[in-house]
């Protein structure tokens, strides 16, 4: 009896499903996370004789594309929607110091080692450094702040108690915002590629368009949106059966609905998706409904969680990290290693916290999904040379900081945790 492909993909996700469903109860007290599994089931089941096709994320540039998007999307609401500390200009600069010192410096030193130990031209180096700049919102759940409520991180930080989680914090705020904040950089290699390094040719384009039209527009329309979505939400109480059934879902209807309003106006819907959660978690604060947004936002994180990884370990299988040299590899080493910890040194210079604090938050900008899409979607958008070489230097990244930040992330982040 044949064997239909179409059927043994029913069971290949069928199990991812119920991995997401059973592993947190195995493995929220121990030093394994669930994309560390996934990635380990998805090596294994695409790398047995059972003649599925490995995923291929150059063939398949369109779909790694989409697919990490809405991933990514998805977890940009989830995170907005459980941060309890209002937002404040001197309660955030955590985040402002990652944003504007830390990621710029990770883009710059990635693209440098890029060009420097791999042997990248210049347009593949930058959209190297763009990949690898954000702290991933899907992965980095361990270093996240708690469900709605539940956190210690709600008060600014001014005063030094051990009494607020600036550590979770702060990487939450960095992976909500700085996925959007990529952006610019990913079209800045996009543009370098296409028409050269000569600044005449891109730069105020960039400058005015890249930068400063769509970061405003983003930011607007998410605010906008996110209000009005929060009206709408909280106008009544779900009393009926029938609006019981679908408690939760304007998260999701949200996301897609602020996303592409936010997309067809130009603007980037990442930054939008964001600040859109922040409006709904903040308008009614303390709201029970705000746990169920949060709940079905998260669900859905995680399925779409489990399977991309699932399909980046079939990748795995399938030869995706096979053109990688030892200069690449250190690279690689070196990305998650020095550079993004010496970048978060930096950008915490002066920040009135213990420097352990401070070492953790710079150590634990873990890569992932959104990295993947960055890649993908500067890969669809011009010709970069190494194409492949440039996926294998960006899955070895994501791979050894799902292995090193997904067993070490919960007990360094308890350690600081406040009680």
């Amino acid at each position: 009896m044949a064997i239909e492909l179409y059927d043994i993909g029913f069971v290949v996700v069928g199990l991812a499903l119920f991995g997401v469903a059973i592993l947190p109860r195995f493995v929220s007290d121990k030093p394994v996370s669930m994309p560390l599994f996934f990635v380990g089931f998805g090596i294994l089941i695409f790398g047995a004789p059972l003649g599925l096709p490995a995923p291929d994320p150059l063939e398949q540039g369109h779909l790694t594309e989409r697919l990490a998007e809405f991933v990514v999307i998805v977890a940009l609401m989830g995170v907005g929607l459980k941060i309890d500390r209002p937002f404040d200009v001197a309660g955030w600069w955590s985040t402002w110091r990652l944003l504007a010192i830390t990621m710029p410096l990770s883009i710059a030193g990635a693209a440098l080692i890029g060009w420097w130990a791999v042997g990248f031209l210049a347009p593949t180096a930058l959209l190297l450094g763009a990949c690898i700049a954000p702290t991933d919102p899907v992965l980095a759940s361990e270093v996240q702040v708690e469900d709605p409520g539940e956190g210690d991180e709600e008060e600014p930080m001014p005063e030094v108690d051990g009494q607020q989680d600036e550590v979770r914090f702060a990487l939450s705020s960095e992976a909500g915002l700085n996925d959007g904040l990529a952006f610019p950089f990913t079209n800045l290699a996009i543009a370098v590629a296409l028409v050269g390094l000569a600044p005449g040719n891109w730069v105020g384009e960039w400058l005015l368009v890249d930068v400063a039209y769509r970061i405003g527009v983003g930011t607007v329309v998410g605010a906008v949106l996110g209000w009005l979505l929060a009206r709408g939400v909280f106008l009544m109480e779900s009393e009926t059966s029938i609006a019981k059934s679908v408690k939760g879902l304007e998260a999701i209807a949200g996301t897609l609905l602020v996303y592409g309003a936010t997309e067809v106006v130009g603007g980037y819907g990442f930054i939008a998706v964001f600040v859109a959660a922040l409006q709904l978690r903040h308008y009614e604060r303390t709201h029970e409904y705000n746990e169920s947004l949060h709940e079905v936002s998260e669900l859905t994180e995680q399925a779409a969680m489990g399977l991309v990884m699932l399909l980046f370990g079939g990748a795995i299988a399938g030869g995706l990290l096979a053109p990688l040299t030892r200069e690449a590899l250190v690279a690689a080493v070196a990305i998650v290693f020095v550079v993004r910890p010496l970048a978060g040194i930096v950008g915490l210079l002066g920040f009135d916290r213990d420097w352990s604090e401070r070492g953790v938050i710079a150590f634990y900008g873990i890569r992932g999904v959104g990295s993947f899409y960055y890649l993908a979607h500067g890969l669809n958008e011009a010709a970069f040379t190494d194409a492949d070489l440039l996926w294998a230097v960006v899955g070895a990244v994501v791979l050894i900081s799902i292995v090193v930040h997904g067993i070490t992330a919960a007990p360094a982040v308890k350690r600081f945790a406040p009680g």
